[in-house]
């Protein structure tokens, strides 16, 4: 069944379990915070859904975004805010309503994952080992030491790959495709291997790329 939420595109992809610091200062979006802070959006959620990259002057979102549900916000002197949130659940977007509210609205059907084979399922251990493995591998190369931590050993092991992928500075098109992927035996094996890769660029061509924490504002679709 289809349901609506407040709609917050980007130029970048939220994975669920992922924080989301944000800068708001456009008047639609100071309302929407508002309406977040006080209640009038249940829930405390709003969807974030990312801007397509393209040439032309037509932007597009893409079909599979992600919710996001405020868990801090702080109001500033001039009415703009800093706020906090958390990745939830990925919505597929079916119809945007830019009339009636103040900011958009989109129309959603939720997108669970898919239950893997049983034969499958059995993959999952190695596989979450050889990902947290290509993990550590890539942070060791791109941050400094203490500017990163391995995911808690009992984090469910369907959530692990979001959890992996979102603090790893990867293009806007492989983590839409970490995102859009429902099965989760092949969303380990497409994060380890993102990882491997982007490793294995580090060490080729000894770049540190910046810390995530200097990204101060998300440019959103105004």
């Amino acid at each position: 069944m289809a349901e609506t939420v407040p709609l917050f595109p980007l130029s970048a992809v939220l994975l669920p379990g992922a924080s989301l610091p944000l800068h708001i200062f456009e008047p639609r979006y100071r309302q929407l915070t508002v309406d977040l802070v006080t209640g009038a959006v249940p829930g405390r959620s709003f969807g974030v859904i990312a801007v397509k990259q393209s040439l032309d002057s037509v932007e597009e979102t893409h079909d599979i975004g992600c919710t996001a549900v405020l868990q801090e916000a702080r109001r500033l002197p001039d009415g703009r805010f800093d706020i906090v949130s958390r990745g939830e659940k990925r919505f597929r977007l079916l119809d945007i309503d830019d009339t009636s509210a103040p900011y958009l609205v989109g129309r959603v059907e939720w997108v669970p994952d898919a239950d893997p084979l049983a034969e499958r399922s059995m993959l999952l251990p190695a596989l979450a080992r050889a990902a947290r493995e290509a993990h550590r591998r890539y942070c060791c190369a791109a941050w400094r030491h203490g500017d990163w931590e391995e995911p808690k050993e009992d984090v469910d092991i369907t959530a692990l790959a979001h959890l992996l992928a979102s603090d790893c500075l990867l293009t806007l098109e492989d983590r839409q495709a970490v995102l859009e992927e429902r099965d989760p035996v092949d969303r380990l094996h497409l994060v380890r291997t993102l990882l491997v890769r982007e490793a294995v660029f580090l060490r080729m061509l000894r770049a540190v790329p910046v810390p995530l924490d200097q990204f101060a504002e998300k440019v959103s679709r105004n």
